[in-house]
């Protein structure tokens, strides 16, 4: 699936979900899909509204994420598998087991710091950047002397 790099303002407006359905190869193929999953049985969409911000854990590391896929597949065993379409900020995609992610509010400052590491400062709005020091300075109301 494409996914484009997103912050914990631009998530929503960024980021599509593939719902609806069980993915196939070609959805995949056209970038419409993070997986499918092949050899496994009674595939079937896990009910969760989409895209969901989530705390993913992963080799002992958190790292912020987006669901934008979620289904459960049944192996030959029998044993059912929740698999998730995950979304990282720098725009990659990853695919995880919902046992290994904490689903959370977009408003979580864990989810919002670890997504701020991820895309720095850069990548806000213009109105972070630095002013310039002519822009910014300050008159001494007496005697209109600029103060430094």
């Amino acid at each position: 699936m494409e996914t484009k790099p997103y912050d914990v303002d631009t998530w929503r407006f960024l980021l599509k979900a593939f719902s609806g359905r069980v993915a196939k190869p070609e959805d995949v193929d056209s970038d419409a899909a993070v997986f499918a999953l092949g050899d496994t049985e009674n595939g079937r969409v896990i009910d969760m509204e989409l895209p969901q911000p989530v705390i993913w854990w992963n080799d002992d590391e958190e790292i912020g994420a987006v669901v934008v896929q979620a289904e459960a597949h049944e192996t030959d065993d029998g044993e059912v598998l929740e698999v998730l379409g995950l979304a990282l900020p720098d725009g990659e995609t990853a695919v995880a087991f919902l046992d290994d992610v904490d689903l959370v509010d977009d408003t979580d400052p864990v989810w919002r710091g670890l997504i701020d590491e991820v895309v720095g400062e850069d990548a806000y709005d213009d109105e972070d950047e630095d002013i310039d020091d002519e822009d910014n300075e300050v008159f001494d109301e007496d005697d209109d002397d600029q103060v430094s």
